[in-house]
């Protein structure tokens, strides 16, 4: 807070008070942020690393069209207060009990600038590799809408605090894999409107301001998407940045992460752009692609059938029912939103000291974290599966402090601890399971204390009610049977239950030997070691002493 500085600054508080005057510069994110990113993160990059994924495995039919998208997303930050008031915001409050004569927009009231909406900011533009504004400031947007009470809204337009940067992303496997690098053309810091609650008849509207003040950070990127599957990946790209900061939750349903995307398409090899439609209300990245896909397809059958003049500039909602997009309204021009500086802000003025303090912070980002597990030789479905959560990656790098095999902890993590969180509707922060007593689960298989199968046993009874792998083991006694000659006891055993079936084997019924495992893994409570087992029964099944 002492790091950034302005006039009127308000001592021990989040906020800061108001000011006047005009000074910028620009601060292009340190190179020094490279090590607080981890190695291989997105600066060290060079651009004739980003591999280009076979196309025709990503875009709908567009005949000799091409599709260009560029996407604005809205990021609501995980503050305790808004933007500029005091007020909390907790999402599903019931309407208007969380609001304040600031957020209401009453006359005479004066904003306070929530200090955190600018350390997010700066935390999200050096983790989107931008240049940053050393000085930036407010504007005033105006334009009327019922759940604007302000009649405008707080935003940066000429000087927002981070431009010209990119975002690499690795795109799955199954849609042709390799990666891209999107081109981010600007965030800024704003508020958010408030909320229109519409009457189940479409009589009327009642307007909730619960959300009016709420900070957001706006993402715009380059026009450089050309699917709707890459236009996803990067939206969903954007999420886990976000929440691998820690500066919001990230969820689309709740509206703490919304994307407007803008579509046209043109002739291949023309420069110039198309007519540029906009679509709203998608609430998943599945919906996002669906949608584009869906856009592009129009616009390509307008362009083939001669009526590219009905191609309007307008914006379009998603129907996930119809799967189509429908127009909302038309656009006859530009908006005129008439923007000046806001009066009753200071300029937000970054130090290089408060900027470097950050960088040091950030946190591994998720490309840094996909390049290091690709390190460790794990395929990239174990990658893209293990870097996509903060939490399931924080668990898997804990594993291997505890001196897990990489592979076989992704292999437990993505196969049965996946399962049991998908069908108890867990997170993995909510298991019994720790990462430490994953590690000692593989290294008792890994060194033949116990087999796979009790592995399995173990892990479930671990997940479900917690302990330790050793407790479990010599509480029930599970410790592997690896004595050759107990083990061929157990053989003789069941060969002599089973004269006939043994007399069918060596008539040339060879695949009874799996039933003769099976039983003496029964009589051994699953405990006699495979490899042992099967070298013994061989030998015994020929007639062999």
């Amino acid at each position: 807070m002492a790091l950034i500085f302005h006039r009127g600054i308000i001592a021990n508080s989040q906020f800061f008070s108001r000011s006047s005057g005009v000074l910028f510069r620009r601060l292009r994110a340190s190179r020094s942020c490279t090590s607080a990113r981890g190695e291989g993160t997105a600066n060290t990059l060079k651009e004739e690393l980003i591999q280009v994924a076979p196309k025709r495995a990503l875009e709908p039919n567009t005949h000799g069209f091409e599709a260009i998208i560029g996407i604005e997303t809205h990021v609501q930050l995980f503050t305790l207060t808004k933007a500029f008031c005091s007020c909390p915001y907790v999402y599903g409050s019931r309407p208007n009990t969380t609001i304040c004569p600031v957020c209401m927009g009453h006359p005479g009231t004066l904003p306070v600038l929530n200090s955190k909406v600018v350390e997010f900011a700066v935390k999200l533009g050096l983790a989107l590799n931008c240049g940053l504004s050393m000085t930036s400031k407010f504007d005033r947007k105006h334009y009327f809408y019922p759940d604007l009470p302000k009649g405008y809204q707080i935003s940066q337009f000429d000087i927002p605090i981070a431009t010209k940067g990119f975002i690499d992303v690795d795109l799955p496997v199954e849609f042709g894999g390799g990666h891209r690098r999107f081109g981010i053309t600007r965030v800024h810091m704003e508020e958010d409107a408030g909320k229109l609650l519409h009457s189940e008849t479409g009589s009327y509207s009642q307007v909730d301001l619960n959300r009016a003040g709420v900070p957001l950070l706006e993402i715009v990127s380059e026009p450089d998407m050309r699917s709707g599957i890459e236009a996803a990946e990067y939206a969903a790209e954007i999420q886990r940045l976000v929440r691998f900061l820690g500066i919001s939750n990230g969820n689309m349903q709740e509206g703490s992460l919304r994307c407007d995307v803008n579509v046209s398409v043109r002739p291949i090899g023309q420069s110039k752009f198309g007519t540029k439609v906009e679509i709203k209300n998608m609430n998943s990245f599945s919906a996002m692609n669906r949608a584009i896909d869906y856009e592009i397809s129009r616009q390509v059958l307008l362009h083939s059938q001669g009526q590219s003049d009905q191609i309007f500039q307008e914006t379009r909602l998603w129907e996930e029912g119809a799967q189509k997009t429908f127009t909302m309204r038309k656009k006859e021009g530009l908006a005129d939103y008439r923007y000046f500086p806001e009066p009753d802000l200071p300029e937000v003025v970054l130090t290089k000291e408060f900027v470097d303090k950050l960088c040091q912070g950030l946190p591994e980002l998720p490309e840094a974290k996909r390049r290091r597990y690709e390190k460790m030789g794990l395929t990239m479905q174990d990658v893209l599966f293990l870097a996509n959560d903060n939490h399931v990656a924080e668990f898997f790098d804990a594993s291997l402090e505890n001196g897990a095999d990489p592979k076989l902890a992704a292999n437990w993590i993505m196969g049965d601890i996946s399962a049991f969180l998908k069908n108890e509707r867990l997170s993995i922060t909510e298991i019994k399971l720790t990462p430490f007593e994953l590690s000692e689960l593989i290294a008792s298989i890994k060194n033949g204390t116990i087999s796979g199968k009790i592995g399995k046993e173990i892990l479930f009874e671990l997940l479900a009610k917690g302990g330790t792998v050793q407790s479990l083991i010599e509480e029930k006694d599970l410790v592997q049977i690896v004595d050759p000659a107990a083990i061929e006891a157990l053989v003789d055993k069941v060969l002599a239950a089973n004269p006939k079936q043994l007399e069918q084997y060596r008539a040339g019924k060879t695949r009874l030997q799996g039933f003769f495992a099976g039983q003496v893994m029964k009589e051994s409570k699953g405990k006699a070691n495979p490899l042992v087992l099967n070298q013994i029964l061989g030998v015994k099944l020929k007639g062999e002493s």
